[in-house]
Parts: structure tokens; sequence; C-alpha cells
């Protein structure tokens, strides 16, 4: 790559080599006010001796080099994955955005193998982020205005697909358990939070049943919540290690494996996941809730809804929720926002 300086005059009627960035503080916006390629006309002298430019760049490039638009376009094409987008490149730079509601899927690793070239910079939010239509969820740019081809070919090769996984309305049955809240002891309160919670991935609740701590009748609840075409069943209720305590037993009689009991995050650490399998094929997610989600504004269960309701299993990641694991209880609540939300 070579830059030869010349003067603003001497750049009339040519085109720029790469896009030219004006700050305006007042409005606090940034971006090219000069497009690569653009002709300088006269009209153009002013504003670039107001952008404090008195001299341009012209930029020749080798044979074994590629322009930083023309690297970013490479990277982008790469990392574009299911329902993602990404912008026009501006000075090297493109911005990935979610092309609907759902999880955020990549691993980070891929990130790394690329910010392991220190002229790339490849920035996201984190992994298995519930994220919305439109929202930038990757963004990343060129820092030298050129790249050599087999730098730009080894940045592709490491890096991976960043997907936008959408979630789909599926129906939930809710088994309530404990004696105190079937003798009226008790009044529930977790169907009206859990309603609340499904609905923001479009679900929606198709009924509850309450149940004794009785292993054998939560079992029947969950297996008739199946029947009726429960797409998720969630219990609560008799998740802890007291001796009156039977949803998980429950839960074992009716599951045809147990992905896991147990959760490096608290609030919520008796989280259990369970996986029926259907005559039709698939198969449909078992959730033992802690109790902690009546009187807590996020648990554990918030962490594994948005995998369940985006069809994918969060067995692999559920050891990992220990970094960021602890809810910091914010007032006012940032999920999904939060480091509480992330891994």
């Amino acid at each position: 790559m070579r830059l030869t300086e010349i003067t603003l005059e001497e750049a009339l009627g040519r085109p720029l080599a790469h896009d030219l960035t004006r700050i305006d503080a007042i409005n606090g916006t940034k971006g090219a006010r000069f497009k690569k390629g653009q002709i300088i006309t006269e009209a153009d002298i002013p504003v670039l001796r107001a952008m404090g430019r008195a001299h341009l760049s012209i930029l020749e490039l080798e044979p074994d080099e590629l322009h930083e638009d023309d690297a970013a376009r490479a990277l982008c094409e790469t990392l574009l994955g299911a329902n993602c987008s990404g912008s026009s490149p501006e000075e090297g730079r493109i911005t990935i955005r979610a092309k609907c509601d759902g999880l955020l899927s990549y691993d980070p690793a891929t990130v790394d193998a690329v910010n392991a070239d220190a002229d790339w910079t490849l920035a996201t939010i984190a992994p298995n982020r519930q994220v919305k239509r439109g929202q930038p969820i990757a963004a990343f740019r060129i820092i030298p205005l050129a790249m050599k081809k087999d730098r730009v070919d080894a940045a592709v090769k490491s890096a991976g697909r960043i997907d936008v996984l959408p979630f789909a309305p599926l129906k939930a049955g809710l088994v309530i358990t404990g004696r105190e809240i079937v003798e009226g002891w008790v009044e529930d309160a977790f169907a009206e939070k859990f309603r609340g919670k499904i609905s923001v991935f479009g679900g929606a609740l198709l009924g509850r049943r309450f149940c004794t701590d009785d292993s054998h009748e939560i079992a029947e609840a969950i297996k008739s919540f199946i029947a009726e075409g429960a797409e998720i069943v969630v219990c609560t209720g008799g998740m802890s290690v007291d001796s009156d305590d039977r949803t998980p037993g429950g839960i074992g009689m009716t599951a045809d494996r147990i992905a896991f009991k147990g959760t490096p995050v608290l609030p919520g650490a008796m989280l259990m996941l369970g996986w029926a399998d259907v005559p039709s094929g698939g198969n449909i997610a078992i959730i033992g809730s802690p109790a902690c989600v009546v009187h807590d504004e996020r648990t554990a269960l918030d962490k594994i809804l948005p995998f369940i309701f985006a069809g994918t299993d969060p067995s692999p990641h559920v050891r990992q929720w220990g970094v960021g694991g602890l809810c910091e209880h914010c007032a006012p609540c940032h999920w999904p926002e939060c480091s509480f939300s992330a891994r």
C-alpha cells in the first residue's frame, strides 16, 4: 500500500481512495461525509477545509492487498448467519443486526480468533442473550486502509457464524405442587408471573394443575399436559432437599432423560431440566422451577426459557453460568441488558 499526499486543488476531479469522516460535536454525530470513490468537485473544497483538511491521500494498493471496505465485506459474509443482516461498509466498519426477536448464538472463541490479529476489531454483545429485531448484535472494522489478502483469508477462516434463533410461540402447561396450595392455605402466586415471562416469547399458558407433594400425582399431571398438546411443562414448588419435596421425582418418572438438576446461579440454584420424547418426533422440555421465582424478579428460570423457546438445548452452557450468574437485584431491573442474562 502506498499513500501519496496531494493538495485539495490537485484532488479536483479525482476519486477518493477512502471515506472521510466528519465529527459534528453539536449534534453528537460521527460519520463519513465523503465516501470512497466520490469525485472531488469545486463545491467540496470549502467543506473539506471546514473539516480541517488541507491535503488528501491517494491510495495505491499492491496486487496482494484489499481495500478496507472489501476486507470488511469478506468477513461479513462469513459472520452473517441465520436471521442477521449487515450494513454497507463505511470506513471499513460494518454493523450486524438481528432480523427478528430471538436468542443470540455464536462461539466466543471465534471472536477471539479474529481479534488475535491486531488490525481487526470485532465486538459483539454477549452470547445466549435474547435480542430484539433491529438490535445491533456485532460490529467490526479494519484498522488500516488496506490489508494483505492472506490476513483477510485467515480471519475469514477463523470466524464463525453469528445466528439469531427465533422464538417459537410454545404452549405451556403449569404444574403447581404443594399441599398447602391444594388445601387452600396459601394462594398460588406463580401462574401470573409465569404467564408474563412466556408472553415475551409469544408463548401462551395452556392451563395449570394443582398437585400435592406426591411424585406419582405430579407425573400424571405432566403426562396429561403432554397428551393435551403442551410443548413445554413447568413444575413449581418442592424442588429442595426437604423430605416433603417430591417434584424432582415426578419429573424423573416422566422424562426420558434428565439434562441437569442444579445450576451455578443465584437465585435459582435448584432449577431442573428433563426431556420427554413424543410419538410425533422431537421432545418436550419439563422444567422444575425453584420456589424463588415467586419472590425474585429474575432467577435461573429466566436464563433457561430463551433457550427452550428458541428450540435449543441449554445443557452445554449451564456449567458456565456461574460467571455472571449472581443476580445484582438492580433497581430498576435491566434484564436482559445485564451480565446475569449472558452465557
